[in-house]
């Protein structure tokens, strides 16, 4: 299978802004890689991470350099391709674009839909969290109580007084199941007193409330709310170090490097005995697509990005309140 590889920038406006603890952005920056054999054309999309000192440049040229290599592995084999990624990249949002668009690719010259390709069920809907983006509390309160019909409400904390901004939330969505995420803007001091916090709100999962690297007081601390990895897990490899430290792990495929490692991710995850989430960054639904076939049976779905944007990719997942309909195979797979 002879493949040609191109790359391309896009950017989609958000719909007001998105705010985290290490920053705001008011647009979604993506990556998408094209794989094509010639006949037929496969597509996936990537959100590169400055936490991770990805940028769209690199991310872009990190694609088109091992495009050669990948043409030259493929070789005839359908699956060829993307065994090869495994060890032409390290895991990460260019090799995440790669994969998928090779899972599209083989989809489309199967004639078969990526799930049975990938010897998976039929995705369902999902019923996703919406994220109320950091600010101050009666700006995060506005927010929940315009969600507030939502069940599954994420809540970025992550900054001084976040005891206020939750308590200005639930107040606001009093009915709606909460998660946090604090993006690693807690510290060992303040651990303690934010988890407290997040337990009197009701609070069902606690992300990443440290930094990654730096977590290991959450062996040693209770958990009064579940605690989730998010920037603390990868792929495989990063697992089993942090089954006394969390209770659930948040897969995302941007981190994993592609829908190969996520689920197998899921996979050794489940066997260790986490929960399992499923995240994405603000993203459309070129990136979604994938991320739904790992979210399957997930105890956690956090797959709202396009949900976040002014517009979305023609053939999109499809919202209804917060109830996610996979996209069609026009999009994807």
């Amino acid at each position: 299978m002879s493949l040609h590889v191109s790359v391309a920038t896009e950017a989609w406006p958000i719909a007001g802004s998105f705010t985290i603890a290490r920053g705001a952005k008011t647009e979604a920056r993506v990556v998408v890689a094209t794989v094509s054999d010639g006949t037929r054309t496969g597509r996936g999309e990537c959100v590169p991470y400055g936490r991770y000192g990805e940028t769209v440049e690199s991310v872009a040229a990190a694609i088109a350099a091992v495009a050669l290599a990948l043409a030259r592995e493929a070789g005839s084999a359908e699956d060829a391709g993307r065994a090869a990624l495994q060890y032409l990249m390290p895991a990460g949002a260019a090799r995440n674009a790669l994969d998928c668009a090779l899972i599209d690719l083989a989809a489309k010259r199967a004639g078969t839909p990526a799930h049975a390709l990938l010897g998976l069920p039929a995705p369902q809907p999902l019923t996703t969290a919406y994220t109320i983006s950091l600010g101050p509390p009666d700006a995060m309160a506005r927010a929940a109580a315009a969600a507030a019909h939502r069940p599954l409400l994420k809540v970025k904390l992550g900054a001084p007084e976040d005891r206020a901004r939750l308590a200005a939330v639930r107040r606001a969505a009093p009915a709606a199941t909460l998660i946090v995420d604090a993006n690693e803007g807690w510290s060992e001091a303040d651990l303690a007193d934010n988890l407290a916090a997040c337990a009197e709100a009701g609070v069902a999962l606690v992300e990443q409330p440290l930094p990654a690297g730096a977590d290991a007081a959450l062996a040693r601390l209770p958990h009064p709310v579940p605690v989730c990895a998010d920037e603390s897990v990868h792929d495989r490899a990063t697992l089993s170090a942090l089954r006394d430290r969390y209770e659930a792990v948040n897969i995302k495929l941007d981190k994993t490097g592609g829908l190969t490692e996520a689920l197998a991710v899921a996979a050794e995850a489940r066997a260790l005995g986490f929960e399992l989430m499923v995240g994405c960054m603000v993203c459309t639904s070129l990136a979604i697509a994938p991320a739904v076939l790992v979210a399957q049976g997930a105890r956690f779905v956090d797959l709202d990005g396009p949900l976040l944007l002014v517009a979305d990719r023609p053939h999109g997942v499809r919202f209804a309140g917060s109830v996610l309909h996979p996209a069609t195979t026009v999009l994807w797979g």
